[in-house]
């Protein structure tokens, strides 16, 4: 007879069936839960830490998280963390603008008083350590389709050679027809200039100028003039009304791009705060500041304040007067990356991030600012995906080799490239060398120069603002003489856009930002800021964290020779020093940092670091100084200043 089970067997079969098929259901997100148990478990071990590092997370309090912009560290060893608006338009419309400054030693904040709106804006090491800060945003993007009022620029006009003439924000322009705009800025027009001559007693007046932004009071197409004509000054009469008038640029319905401001402070690292100096002669939003040999400051590029690309009207800040002057003429796409290089010539690798053709300012080499030449340098592969890309002077700064990571295609392009290359500035004819690919293509990569001479790059986004969830969590040490990278701790952030990294006194890497167009997969939901901040603890403080070298009493200042003695307890564990400049990284754009090999003397209880004098190598400004031992591991930094030279190296940027 066949077998028939039994209902009790009938009801087991039928609890281990339903058990079964619960588990096949259930079994993909088992396996993952799992596999992330197992993942954190591996990570976490004393080996891997040693071999890949690891990463941890601060704890910020609520009050003190911000979307963080821009990033620099300060030699007191805190970092500023400056926010601005934070590309959230209500903050701006509300004027509320976040400057946060960060302990990494006590991880401890302080908010900080913010004048104007910082975002976007570009920074600088100053001589002295203070920071200076300048540009920003005057006004947020209008797109197609959201602009309701014309809009364009307005030519005033100031006929008087006695006085200046001061137009506050709101003052209305009225056309021959009766169409009215008002402006969105104040604006100061100079003195005419009169010029006598001599023979005829005959004085010639010459009109003065200044530009402002204006929006048509009604809205609609009727307020679009392509045709240029005199506008009065509605609440001016007499001789004021004649010699004060505006001339109209095209005012139009298209989109309106964000506008940058004039406003420049430093950043004082001791009372913290924000110490106001004189306005730039262009509004620049996007712009770069590359510190140079003599401790002036140049400004480059950025939108000006009708939200045009700077056609190449670059300034000087000199910090002595607090004051700008005209610097030599360039175009550069906005947020270009410039190294200073010995002789003083700054080397333009074609990487940037942002606004701007793809037919200009895009090609790589050398500038020279004392005769406004340019040098082309060829072999960039995916020349035309240098856009986001990462870029750094590779150290030590003696070999003068910058290198160029990743990068996009121009603007919300697709493209992704995973090229490396590098270039030997010390060449006769330089060229660039293809270098070892990143693991695929990537936007938005932070790189970051370590003591050991070594690169740290992470994260970044496969498409443009991390679209389509692209985020790449990866991270890697790239090794200039090996020309290779090596594999290191992924980390547990996503970062694209707006984000930051930067190496702290005592070797560790702190991560900041992202600002991702979108939070899903299928680009639906709206993105949101990161405002996590995530630190990375390289392998070698895991091996030897208990043996790192420590360098005790030193002075913060070079004696006559450009030499600094330090009292150490084992000054035979001790085979390498790098002074290393800080950071002040936005928009994956980081000229500040730089790193410089350092002659070493030891004796029975100290070592001598000899500093190079060439200001071109070794600008002036605060600088961290590390010693390392045979496995790189580095000691806790000591700030020392290399001081401006007494004579100037000659006058590099005019």
């Amino acid at each position: 007879m066949p077998y028939k089970p039994s209902q009790k067997t009938k009801k087991t079969v039928l609890g281990i069936g339903g058990i079964a098929v619960l588990l096949s259901l259930n079994a993909p997100a088992a396996l993952d839960f799992a596999g992330e148990r197992y993942h954190a478990y591996k990570i976490a071990q004393p080996g891997y830490q040693a071999q890949y590092g690891s990463w941890s997370q601060v704890d910020i309090p609520e009050e003190y998280r911000t979307n963080a912009i821009h990033a620099a560290l300060l030699h007191t060893g805190k970092v500023l963390i400056v926010a601005g608006s934070g590309n959230e338009q209500k903050k701006f419309d509300k004027g509320e603008f976040d400057t946060v400054l960060w302990d990494p030693r006590t991880d401890t904040f302080k908010k900080i008083p913010t004048p104007d709106d910082f975002f976007c804006a570009g920074h600088a090491q100053l001589p002295d350590g203070r920071l200076l800060v300048a540009g920003g945003t005057a006004r947020y993007e209008l797109l197609d389709g959201e602009v309701e009022r014309a809009a364009g620029g307005m030519r005033v006009k100031n006929e008087s050679p006695d006085k200046e003439v001061f137009l506050k924000k709101g003052t209305v322009f009225r056309s021959p027809a009766g169409v009215e705009y008002v402006t969105r800025f104040d604006v100061t027009v100079p003195r005419a200039q009169a010029v006598t001559d001599r023979r005829t007693a005959r004085t010639r007046v010459t009109a003065s100028e200044a530009r402002v932004f204006v929006e048509a009071v009604e809205k609609g197409p009727l307020s679009v003039t392509e045709n240029q004509a005199q506008y009065e000054i509605v609440g001016l009469t007499g001789k004021d009304a004649n010699n004060t008038y505006g001339l109209s640029e095209r005012i139009s319905l298209d989109k309106q791009d964000f506008q940058g401001i004039r406003a420049a402070y430093e950043f004082d690292p001791k009372s913290e705060r924000y110490v106001p100096v004189d306005p730039m002669d262009k509004a620049r939003w996007y712009p770069t500041l590359v510190g140079l040999e003599d401790g002036r400051v140049l400004a480059v590029s950025g939108l000006d304040d009708l939200g045009k690309i700077d056609p190449g009207d670059n300034e000087i800040y000199d910090p002595k007067t607090k004051k700008w002057s005209p610097g030599p003429k360039r175009y550069f796409p906005t947020y270009p990356a410039l190294f200073l290089t010995k002789g003083g010539k700054l080397f333009y690798p074609a990487s940037n991030a942002g606004y701007g053709p793809a037919d200009r300012g895009r090609k790589p080499g050398l500038w020279d600012l004392r005769t406004n030449t340019f040098q082309y340098v060829p072999g960039l592969r995916d020349a035309d995906q240098t856009e986001t890309s990462a870029s750094l002077l590779l150290p030590p700064a003696q070999d003068q080799k910058v290198m160029i990571l990743g990068g996009g295609g121009v603007g919300e392009s697709k493209k992704a490239t995973p090229r490396t290359a590098v270039i030997d500035l010390k060449k006769d004819n330089p060229v660039f060398e293809d270098g070892p690919d990143l693991p695929q293509g990537t936007r938005y990569l932070n790189s970051v120069i370590m003591p050991d001479d070594t690169v740290f790059t992470s994260n970044g986004s496969a498409d443009y603002r991390g679209r389509s969830a692209s985020n790449i969590l990866k991270a890697q040490f790239y090794d200039p003489k090996a020309n290779a990278f090596r594999e290191a701790a992924a980390p547990t952030v996503g970062r694209n856009y707006h984000s930051e990294a930067l190496l702290l006194p005592d070797g560790r890497v702190a991560t900041f930002g992202s600002d991702p167009l979108f939070d899903d997969q299928q680009n639906t939901k709206l993105g949101h800021f990161e405002q996590r901040m995530e630190i990375f603890t390289p392998p070698a403080l895991h091996k030897n964290s208990k043996q790192r070298p420590v360098l005790d009493r030193g002075p913060q200042t070079l004696d006559s020779d450009h030499r600094a003695t330090f009292t150490t307890a084992h000054p035979e564990r001790i085979t390498a020093a790098r002074l290393m400049r800080p950071s002040a990284v936005t928009h994956t754009t980081d000229v500040e940092q730089r790193s410089i090999a350092l002659d070493l003397t030891k004796t029975g209880d100290s070592v001598t670091v000899d500093v190079p004098k060439d200001p071109t190598l070794v600008p002036p400004g605060w600088y961290m100084l590390f010693v390392t031992d045979a496995q790189g591991t580095p000691s806790e930094a000591k700030w020392i200043q290399v001081k401006q030279p007494t004579a100037h190296p000659g006058e590099a940027a005019d």
